[in-house]
């Protein structure tokens, strides 16, 4: 945060379908990464997963690849970003910013 200086955050809201057993570290990653968030008064908006994957690939049955595919493209990198959290993390912002950019426009 001290070298992006972010005015804002977008996290995904927990959800567990098949991996119950990842559910306390992601819990307890997510309460660092919001605590660390308050600290520095940030806001932060929770996105569902289906609106992730609707925002970044526009369907919301979109699989895993499709999402890092996406993302690669969106941001014009060489490669899918690894490992695989990473390329959530960068499909929630630009679900974020898509969706802020529409509300400022009024599109929604």
């Amino acid at each position: 945060m001290e070298t992006y200086k972010p005015g804002e955050a977008a996290i995904e809201t927990l959800y567990f379908g098949r991996n119950v057993s990842s559910a306390i570290p992601v819990a307890e990653a997510r309460g660092v990464i919001s605590a660390a968030l308050a600290e520095q008064s940030l806001p932060i908006t929770e996105l569902t997963p289906n609106a992730i994957k609707q925002g970044v690939t526009g369907v919301t049955r979109a699989d895993k690849k499709q999402i890092q595919h996406m993302v690669k493209l969106i941001l014009g990198l060489p490669e899918i970003p690894s490992p695989d959290h990473a390329a959530d993390a960068l499909a929630a912002a630009i679900c974020h910013a898509n969706t802020n950019q529409a509300l400022k426009d009024n599109r929604i």
